[in-house]
């Protein structure tokens, strides 16, 4: 079995689409583990809501091509258009960050996201859940790249907060 990664966000109905995330992912994966949510304001483009942001880690024997086909299918499933630009308001947003050790292109999919050392809303989460876990391609655990990552430039320009959230009647993330 395989540790997976994965990035959701969200800024329409957030806290709706977030759940319905998790319920997905729990209901099919072994092992589920969530990090914090995140409140982050739009990268990329103007118009738009602040999105809720987490990262999610789970085991599966699938592979990389039926994961990402689930993750589209769950997309679309919550209300997410194929033809919505790319920098636009979104339902939901489910992205394969790692699967595994894999690094470079595995059936279509470029492992792991380069997002993950470029967007505070997709590093935070992953530092604080894996925080000993390192990056498949050059090995530096994620709590070291978020302390970089936390110190440069582009951190200042993509601020975020923990916000309260409650999953399954447990609350999962707290605003501090």
């Amino acid at each position: 079995m395989a540790l997976v990664t994965v990035s959701i966000g969200s800024n329409i109905q957030r806290d709706h689409h977030v759940r319905a995330c998790l319920d997905a992912l729990a209901e099919h994966f072994t092992a589920l583990r969530i990090s914090r949510v995140f409140e982050s304001e739009p990268v990329g483009f103007e118009d738009g809501r602040n999105f809720y942001n987490l990262v999610a880690a789970f085991e599966t024997e699938l592979g990389v091509g039926e994961l990402q086909r689930w993750c589209k299918t769950l997309e679309y499933a919550n209300g997410r258009r194929q033809d919505s630009p790319k920098f636009s308001p979104r339902t939901l947003d489910i992205d394969l960050l790692t699967v595994g050790d894999a690094c470079g292109v595995v059936d279509g999919v470029a492992l792991p996201r380069d997002e993950i050392d470029k967007h505070a809303f997709v590093l935070r989460p992953l530092a604080e859940l894996l925080p000993d876990h390192r990056h498949p391609c050059n090995g530096q655990r994620y709590t070291t790249l978020w302390a970089r990552f936390a110190e440069s430039e582009p951190a200042r320009r993509q601020p975020l907060w923990p916000v309260d959230f409650c999953w399954r009647g447990t609350p999962i993330s707290r605003a501090r």
